[in-house]
């Protein structure tokens, strides 16, 4: 049932997985089970599309705890909540924002930071100004509404992952619950 995407098919994903040198082919095969996988132009990372993130986390939580080696393929595997396509920084900026807008009521009163892992628009986006864009753009909103918030780096109660492969975003917010659950996280 599940298939690789074609290379111009890649746009449609909701998960970027990292991979250790060497392991490649081992996650492409390990992955298919879950859902549909998909090569990128950038080394030792992959993009897949499922259908229910929730089952995908604890699928693969299950399976990554049960079989310790799987540590030894996969850096990073990243559900985003979120997903878009941008034509330029400005158009990224703008759809970032309303994709954490939902998210103010969570974050009011709690500690959070931003973290970006960006892949392409080299030169075009950096991942540091990005993080505190949205920082700065969540405090203030945070502050409009009456809300309080903190960015904390040690140990926050939530993570702002954001991802891109070339053109397409993706945006997750994660507790620190999730994070001690999901091993695969790894967001900082």
């Amino acid at each position: 049932m599940s298939r690789r995407l074609a290379g111009h098919d890649m746009h449609d994903w909701n998960i970027v997985v990292t991979i250790h040198a060497g392991h490649f082919k081992q996650a492409i095969q390990f992955l298919q089970s879950f859902g549909i996988t998909g090569r990128t132009d950038y080394f030792n990372v992959l993009v897949m599309k499922v259908d229910d993130l929730s089952q995908f986390l604890e699928d693969i939580n299950n399976e990554i705890l049960a079989a310790g080696m799987l540590n030894d393929i996969f850096s990073r595997i990243m559900p985003a909540s979120v997903t878009f396509d941008f034509q330029s920084a400005t158009e990224f900026e703008a759809q970032l924002k309303q994709a954490v807008e939902p998210w103010l009521a969570q974050l009011a009163g709690c500690s959070f930071h931003v973290r970006m892992h960006r892949r392409g628009f080299k030169g075009r986006l950096s991942s540091q100004e990005e993080e505190r864009l949205l920082d700065h753009f969540i405090m203030s909103r945070l502050d409009e509404q009456g809300g309080i918030g903190n960015i904390d780096f040690d140990d926050p109660d939530y993570i702002i992952d954001i991802e891109t492969v070339s053109q397409r975003a993706g945006v997750s917010l994660w507790s620190r619950t999730q994070r001690m659950h999901y091993a695969l996280l790894k967001l900082d």
